[in-house]
C-alpha cells in the first residue's frame, strides 16, 4: 500500500497584511508537519490575501509576496514537506494568479490559474490573465535577490504536474473545480492521483452543498484524492470566506473542516491510500478506455523523491465522514457573527452601537452580535489564546480580568439605543429593552421628539405653516417629509452617541454603528436615504425578511433570547406615522407588496435575469389560478416602478455582509445604472398588450403567457408560498423614499 499523509487548511488571511498572512502560513505548515503530513495545500493567493483587488495592480504587492515566500524558503518550513503556496506572479510582463510548489527550500513548479472567476462578486480578469499555453512548461527566471537567497535560478512555469517517485500531484485553482472541462480529467488520464485546490470561496446562504457536491463529483468520475483549501473570515470587504476545507477520496469526503470559526488557522489531515485510487480507476471500464486512448500528454516535472509511507500494522486510514451542513438559520447566526468579529478586532474599534427599534431587523442584528459574544466566550473556554487576547483588548479588561460570560462581554462592547418618538408604541420600546437585557448590551432609551420639533420649527419659519401627517389631513409630500425627518434624526443621533456614550463611561476608542435594513427593503427602496440604514456595517443587508423571521424563531430558542419569538410574531412597522384607533402603519401596506412577493421578484430579477416582460410571463404561469394576467401585470409594473425610482439608494448602501444571491448591492455584485426611466414605457406597453391578449383568452387556457418557461425554479424563500397578496397601491407606497 502507498500511504500518503496530506494536509489542507482554513486560513483567516487579511488582504495586504503580509505579517499576519505569513504568520498563519508558517503556523499551518508547522501543524501539518507535526501531524506527519508530506503534502500541504493553502488557500488561493494566501500570501497577499485574496481580496486585494486593485492592489494587485501595484508592483509592491508582488514584490512583498516574493519577500514573504523567500522568508518561508530560507527557513525550515518546507523541509521534508511539499507545500503549495498561493501568490500573484508576473511572467513576461503579465500578471498571473499562481500556486507555487515548494519543497526542501526549493521551488519545484509554478502553476498559473487557467480559468478565472469573473462574475458575481469576482473580478479576476481585472487583475490577472488566464494561462492558455498547455503544450509545455516554460522557464521562469527568479528575481535576482530570490535566486541568490535560495540558490536557484529558474523554475518550470505553466500547466503541468509533479511526478514524484511514488505519486503524481497536480493543481486546480478555485474556479477550475466548477468548469465544464476541468483540468483534472486530462490529468487523471496522465496518471495524476492527487489534486490540490487552492480556493477563495465566499459564504452564501445554502451554497455549501454546491461546493461539496462538486468536490465529491471531481473524484467520482476520475477517482483520486482531492484536497480543498479555503480562506476563512473577513479579509477586508463585504465577503466572508467560509472555510470548510476538506479532503475527498474516490467520491467520499474523508475530512471536513469548520465552515464558521474564529480561529486564524485550522489544519485538516488525512491518511489516504493511493493504491485504492489505482484500484478504483482500474475497476471502471470507461476510465480505462479513455485513459488508454488518451493522446494529450501533459508536461510534468520529475522529482526524484518519495512522499508515501509504507503500511504498518496498526495503521488506520482516514475513513469517510458524514458531511455537516448548517441550517440556514445557523448560517445567518454564525456567518455574520464571525464577519463582525474579524471587522471589530481588525478595525481598532472598541465595540458596536446599534439603534434598536424592537422590530425584526434591528433585533436580528442584536441577536447576531449576541451570538458573536457567545462564540468568543466559547473559544476562550476552549483555550484559544488569540481570541482571548483580542477580547481582552477590545473589552478593555485590566488587572487580570477577563470575560466570564457572553452577557458580561456584550455589556462592554455593545450599546443599544431605542430612539423613540410620539409615534413609537409601548410594545416596541418594551421589546427592545428586554432583548438588550437578554443579550447583555448596555441599553439607552432616548426621546427624539424635541430634536424632531426643532426641525419642524425651521420648516414653519420658512414655509409659514406646519406640515401634517396624512392621517391628520396632510398631503403625501408632508407625510413623507415628516417620516424622513425622524429617520434622519436617528442616524445623526446614532453617530453622536457612538462617540459620547463610550466617553461617558471612560472608554477609549470608537464604536462602529450597525445598520439593519434587509435585502428586500433595499431592493424595493423601502428605506430613507441616510437614515439608520446608513451606518458603518450591516450584517443583514443581504438577508431576506423571510429568512430573518425564520432566524428569529430559531434564535429565540438556540441562542436563548426568548423575546425574539414575540418580536417575530409582531407585524413589521416603521412607526413613523401617528398611531390611531383606526390606523396603524404597516410595512407591507406601505410598500404595496408582501415580503414574500419581494423575495420572488428579487430572485427573478437577479438570479434568473428577468426584465419586466420576462418576469410578467413567468409569474403568469406561476400564479395562474390565483391572480389574473392583468393583476400580475399591475404587480410587476408596481415593483419595477419603485425599483427604478429608488435604485439610486443602492449607491450609498452601508457595506453589508454578502449572504444572498439576489442582493441589489451596487458596489460590485449587482452592476446596473441608478438613473432609470421609471415609467418603463416600452416594457410596460408590452406587458399591457400581453395581459390584454390573455384576458381576451380568459387567461385560463393552455396558452397563458409564461407556460413555455422553465417550470417552477425555486424562487421563493425557505418558507412561504411566494404569494401573500397585497393590493397594489394600498396605503402609502411612497413611504420610505
Amino acid at each position: 500500500m502507498r500511504l500518503l499523509k496530506v494536509a489542507t487548511c482554513n486560513l483567516n488571511q487579511w488582504a495586504m497584511d503580509f505579517d499576519t498572512n505569513l504568520k498563519n502560513i508558517k503556523e499551518s505548515i508547522e501543524l501539518a508537519k507535526k501531524a506527519g503530513a508530506k503534502l500541504r495545500i493553502g488557500p488561493e493567493l494566501e500570501i497577499t490575501g485574496y481580496g486585494c483587488e486593485d492592489h494587485f495592480l501595484e508592483e509592491d504587492t508582488v514584490k512583498h509576496a516574493w519577500e514573504c515566500l523567500t522568508e518561508i524558503l530560507t527557513g525550515d518550513s518546507t523541509d521534508g514537506i511539499l507545500c503549495s503556496i498561493g501568490m500573484p506572479l508576473i511572467f513576461e510582463n503579465v500578471r498571473y494568479n499562481c500556486q507555487v510548489f515548494c519543497m526542501n527550500r526549493q521551488i519545484l513548479m509554478m502553476r498559473p490559474k487557467m480559468t478565472l472567476a469573473n462574475d458575481g462578486n469576482y473580478r479576476e480578469l481585472r487583475w490577472f490573465s488566464a494561462w492558455t499555453k498547455k503544450e509545455e512548461l516554460l522557464d521562469f527566471e527568479l528575481p535576482p535577490d530570490v535566486a541568490e537567497a535560495i540558490s536557484q535560478g529558474s523554475v518550470p512555469f505553466g500547466y503541468g504536474y509533479l511526478k514524484f517517485s511514488d505519486v503524481s500531484i497536480a493543481a486546480e485553482t478555485c474556479e477550475e473545480l466548477f468548469t465544464a472541462s476541468p483540468p483534472r480529467a486530462e490529468l487523471s488520464h496522465n496518471g495524476v492521483e492527487v489534486f490540490v485546490n487552492a480556493s477563495g470561496s465566499h459564504h452564501q446562504l445554502r451554497k455549501l452543498n454546491v461546493r461539496i457536491d462538486a468536490i465529491k463529483a471531481a473524484t467520482v468520475t476520475c477517482g483520486g484524492v482531492y484536497m480543498y483549501a479555503n480562506q476563512q473570515g473577513c479579509d477586508g470587504s463585504r465577503l466572508y470566506y467560509d472555510g470548510c476545507c476538506c479532503i475527498a477520496v474516490n467520491g467520499d469526503v474523508v475530512a471536513q473542516g469548520s465552515q464558521f470559526s474564529l480561529k486564524d488557522v485550522e489544519v485538516l489531515t488525512a491518511l489516504v491510500d493511493l493504491d485504492a485510487v489505482s484500484s478504483y480507476r482500474g475497476s471502471s471500464s470507461s476510465f480505462r478506455q479513455q485513459a488508454s486512448h488518451n493522446t494529450s500528454s501533459v508536461p510534468y516535472v520529475k522529482v526524484p523523491h518519495k512522499l508515501c509511507q509504507k503500511f504498518k500494522l496498526g495503521t488506520c486510514l482516514t475513513a469517510p465522514v458524514e458531511v455537516k451542513y448548517h441550517l440556514p438559520q445557523e448560517e445567518i447566526a454564525f456567518g455574520p457573527s464571525c464577519w463582525l468579529w474579524d471587522y471589530l478586532r481588525r478595525s481598532g474599534a472598541s465595540g458596536f452601537l446599534l439603534p434598536l427599534s424592537g422590530g425584526a431587523d434591528s433585533s436580528s442584528v442584536a441577536a447576531i452580535v449576541g451570538c458573536m459574544c457567545q462564540l468568543v466566550i466559547r473559544d476562550i473556554e476552549k483555550g484559544d489564546e488569540q481570541v482571548k487576547a483580542d477580547a481582552l483588548r477590545i473589552g478593555q479588561y485590566k488587572n487580570g480580568e477577563f470575560p466570564n460570560n457572553s452577557q458580561e462581554f456584550a455589556e462592554r462592547i455593545l450599546y443599544t439605543v431605542f430612539m423613540g418618538s410620539g409615534n413609537s408604541s409601548k410594545a416596541t420600546r418594551s421589546r427592545a429593552k428586554r432583548l438588550s437585557e437578554e443579550v447583555g448590551a448596555h441599553h439607552v432609551d432616548v426621546d427624539i421628539d424635541n430634536i424632531f420639533w426643532s426641525f419642524l420649527i425651521v420648516v414653519q419659519g420658512l414655509c409659514g405653516k406646519l406640515p401634517r401627517y396624512k392621517v391628520d389631513g396632510g398631503s403625501n409630500t408632508e407625510n413623507l417629509g415628516l417620516q424622513n425627518i425622524q429617520a434622519r434624526v436617528r442616524m445623526v443621533l446614532a453617530y453622536m452617541l457612538s462617540l459620547f456614550l463610550p466617553w461617558m463611561h471612560n472608554k477609549s476608542g470608537f464604536y462602529l454603528v450597525l445598520g439593519s435594513s434587509n435585502v428586500d427593503e433595499a431592493l424595493r427602496g423601502y428605506l430613507t436615504k441616510y437614515d439608520c440604514s446608513a451606518a458603518d456595517l450591516n450584517p443583514i443587508g443581504s438577508v431576506s425578511k423571510q429568512d430573518l423571521r425564520s432566524f428569529l424563531r430559531w434564535a429565540a430558542i438556540h441562542l436563548n433570547f426568548p423575546s425574539l419569538a414575540e418580536i417575530e410574531a409582531a407585524p413589521p412597522t416603521a412607526e413613523l406615522e401617528p398611531i390611531r384607533s383606526d390606523y396603524s402603519q404597516l410595512d407591507e401596506v406601505d410598500m404595496g407588496m408582501t415580503y414574500e412577493e419581494l423575495s420572488v421578484y428579487g430572485r427573478l430579477r437577479k438570479i434568473f435575469r428577468c426584465g419586466p416582460v420576462a418576469m410578467y410571463q413567468y409569474l403568469c404561469a406561476k400564479w395562474k389560478g390565483r391572480l389574473s394576467p392583468s393583476e400580475v401585470a399591475e404587480k410587476v409594473k408596481h415593483f419595477f416602478k419603485y425599483y427604478a425610482i429608488n435604485r439610486h439608494k443602492m449607491t450609498v448602501l452601508t457595506p453589508s455582509y454578502h449572504a444572498e444571491s439576489y442582493s441589489p448591492e451596487d458596489n460590485r455584485f449587482d452592476l446596473r445604472q441608478f438613473l432609470y426611466n421609471s415609467r418603463w414605457p416600452y416594457q410596460f406597453r408590452k406587458i399591457d398588450k400581453l395581459a390584454k391578449e390573455a384576458e381576451t383568452d380568459d387567461g385560463q387556457n393552455e396558452n397563458t403567457p409564461g407556460e413555455d418557461l422553465v417550470k417552477d425554479p425555486d424562487v421563493t424563500s425557505a418558507e412561504g408560498s411566494g404569494l401573500g397578496v397585497v393590493a397594489v397601491g394600498a396605503g402609502n407606497p411612497t413611504a420610505g423614499l
